[in-house]
């Protein structure tokens, strides 16, 4: 029972400092960048836009929640099938869409940065609104399936899918889309665009300084951090997933889930935050 009150105070007082942060942080981003024309005329920049529209909606809709969960014991998704189906819809979509603007966002300062002119077209703002517009449309038709297998069995009590094989494929997706892809695909591309700044000796006239070098390595190094605990996490329950388990070890797993959910909050917290902060002197 200690670990459980320790739990709910982390998830109270962490939780009430990222909702404040995110919704300030991501609010002056959104402010910034859709108010300023060359941010929202550059793909990378724009990119950043759509991730922090989507950051603080996943902030707002999600950390509430765990909250109120946590103070008055009142589980929001447990009371009604169609919160419990729409908020694990939503949530889904935010982070899904968040996570592939931060990869999207990588990948085009890889272009800007290459010496082949190729690449360098690539990054191309028409492209960047389709291609995001593509994305959304994307993970909101892989959400649809929720709505058909998320219940609240009466025996756990719990939002969650009924189907097993779907439950299984949640956790997987899980580890693949949110942890294995992403990590990736920004650790590939921001070492490649560290890389190409290495090469390049008039930065200027590729529109981008040392600022970028650094940009990329603090956004990769925050997703490493805040990300892999969680998908870490996510491996270690697929693979005990058939394992009987006693009430102690269950309570220790669950309180090692609720700080790595909220280590996890840090990306959406933090990261576009630094990031917009330096692209001020990349654009400026």
């Amino acid at each position: 029972m200690a670990l459980t009150y320790i739990g709910e105070q982390f998830t109270i007082y962490i939780g009430s400092i990222f909702l404040i942060l995110g919704i300030v942080g991501d609010g002056i981003n959104i402010f910034v960048f859709s108010s300023v024309r060359s941010y929202r005329t550059t793909p990378c920049t724009f990119y950043f836009l759509i991730g922090s529209i989507f950051n603080s909606l996943y902030i707002i809709i999600n950390l509430p929640i765990r909250i109120i969960s946590a103070i008055y014991q009142i589980h929001l998704t447990r009371n009604s099938i169609s919160w419990c189906r729409a908020h694990a819809f939503l949530i889904g979509l935010l982070g899904l869409t968040s996570f592939t603007c931060s990869c999207l966002a990588t990948i085009d300062q890889f272009f800007i940065t290459s010496r082949s002119v190729y690449l360098r077209r690539c990054s191309n703002i028409k492209w960047a609104r389709r291609i995001v517009f593509i994305v959304i449309i994307v993970w909101c038709f892989h959400g649809i399936p929720i709505f058909w297998f998320y219940n609240i069995p009466p025996v756990t009590d719990r939002c969650k899918s009924a189907n097993i094989i779907y439950a299984t494929y949640i956790t997987i997706y899980i580890l693949v889309f949110l942890f294995a892809i992403p990590v990736l695909i920004m650790v590939i591309f921001g070492w490649l665009t560290y890389r190409n700044i290495r090469q390049i000796k008039s930065l200027v006239r590729q529109y981008v300084d040392r600022q970028l070098a650094r940009m990329t390595l603090i956004q990769v190094l925050l997703v490493v951090i805040s990300i892999t605990p969680f998908g870490i996490n996510s491996a270690y329950g697929l693979i005990t997933s058939k394992i009987n388990k006693d009430k102690d070890r269950r309570l220790k797993e669950s309180f090692a889930t609720t700080i790595f959910i909220l280590i996890s909050y840090f990306y959406y917290v933090v990261c576009l935050f630094i990031i917009c902060h330096l692209l001020k002197k990349v654009f400026l």
